[in-house]
């Protein structure tokens, strides 16, 4: 991996492969509890000690059987359902064209870098990444026919999320959605630097235990059946005025339309942007001859921020419209909002290799870490046990 700035992570080639594995679970009072992060806590080395003695006090369980896992969770009223197993990360491809793994935006080494080293000392996937596709015809169905049994666990979390869980251990359903899944192309939605370090740790492991590394903790979503949601993240110029941004935007071709605030915000949606300073307001429209694959988002870091006559000194980011404009100062510094990219606009990009600007989509809700967690040497963990 480069050691320098952003880059994209690797290329999975295909097969998609998602396998079973045996998981342990945090017990629902600790998921959602940020205490429990102390789990991973340093020294990094311990934490396979500091898991066997959390299993003896119940704090953690192990799942009997290696399965796949059928997840469904439900946050803030949003249900998503999902499978969760190891993700072969062994082979790689080129391009996007023969990948099994999307990644939609670059990752910075240094910190994949640092994930891979924690990894690598704690010998633990704590969550899985969250990948999102559409799935094929019959796919829905299959787990439909697994969640018309009883779940093997069902509870609330202390962070109040409420979670379904179902192994799934039978081998014709596994090969089934084996080989439904196996010509398929996923989004990464959620673990962008987490995906980048399984890559880098990916080869040999421990003597006895030589695949650990050949694969990496996920869930896999359908987007067509419960959705994940996708956020829009806004942007704060520090440094920029409003002149020269509309300066800028003019040179590339884009309108410029000044106005008032509530005719600015109704008119925010796709291909159109708003920015304040938190006296002025103006929208942006975009060259709808010259829109990049990656949508506004590229569009505004491609085209308009090149031409500034002088650049940010830093690029901000807000979730909410309110948070983005606090930060807004006239003639000092602009809050651009942006509508949320579209799905399909992400899975696009993606799929010509087009990197979206950091930051540049939230997919949600996300599962509370700590339901399915994949400790890479279960030889390692029962030498630990006290």
């Amino acid at each position: 991996m480069d050691d320098t700035g952003v880059v994209r992570a690797p290329y999975l080639s295909r097969p998609l492969r998602l396998e079973p594995f045996r998981a342990l679970s945090l017990a629902p009072s600790r998921i959602g509890d940020p205490t429990s992060a102390r789990l991973y806590s340093r020294p990094y080395r311990g934490v396979t000690s500091r898991i066997s003695s959390w299993l003896a006090r119940g704090d953690l369980h192990e799942h009997r059987d290696p399965a796949l896992y059928l997840h469904e969770y439900t946050a803030a009223g949003i249900t998503v359902r999902g499978v969760v197993g190891i993700l072969d990360v062994s082979h790689r491809t080129d391009g996007p064209g023969q990948a099994a793994v999307l990644p939609h935006e670059g990752v910075r080494t240094a910190q994949a870098e640092q994930l891979a080293s924690r990894m690598r000392q704690m010998r633990v996937h704590p969550a899985p990444i969250l990948l999102t596709y559409h799935a094929p015809g019959g796919v829905a169905e299959l787990l439909d026919g697994v969640q018309g049994t009883p779940p093997d666990e069902q509870y609330d979390d202390h962070g109040g999320q409420h979670h379904r869980v179902w192994a799934i251990t039978d081998e014709e359903l596994i090969e089934q959605l084996r080989a439904a899944w196996a010509g398929q192309q996923a989004l990464i939605a959620d673990g962008h630097h987490r995906y980048a370090a399984y890559a880098a740790l990916q080869g040999p492991a421990d003597p006895g235990d030589a695949a650990a590394t050949d694969f990496g903790l996920a869930m896999l979503i359908d987007q067509d059946d419960t959705p994940l949601q996708l956020g829009a993240i806004h942007r704060v110029l520090t440094g920029v005025n409003l002149r020269d941004l509309r300066a800028a935007a003019e040179s590339v071709g884009a309108g410029w339309t000044a106005g008032g605030r509530e005719t600015a915000l109704g008119r925010l949606g796709p291909g159109v942007i708003v920015v304040s300073d938190g006296r002025g307001w103006a929208t942006l429209e975009v060259d709808g001859t010259d829109t990049p694959a990656t949508g506004d988002v590229g569009y505004l870091h491609d085209r308009v921020l090149p031409e500034l006559r002088r650049q940010p000194s830093r690029v901000l980011h807000a979730h909410q419209v309110d948070a983005a404009l606090k930060r807004a100062r006239p003639g000092r510094d602009v809050a651009v909002l942006l509508a949320a990219p579209t799905f399909d606009t992400i899975l696009s990009s993606a799929s010509v290799g087009q990197l979206l600007p950091e930051k540049a989509t939230s997919f949600q809700p996300k599962p509370h870490p700590g339901v399915l967690i994949r400790l890479l040497d279960a030889a390692r963990l029962e030498k630990s046990r006290p």
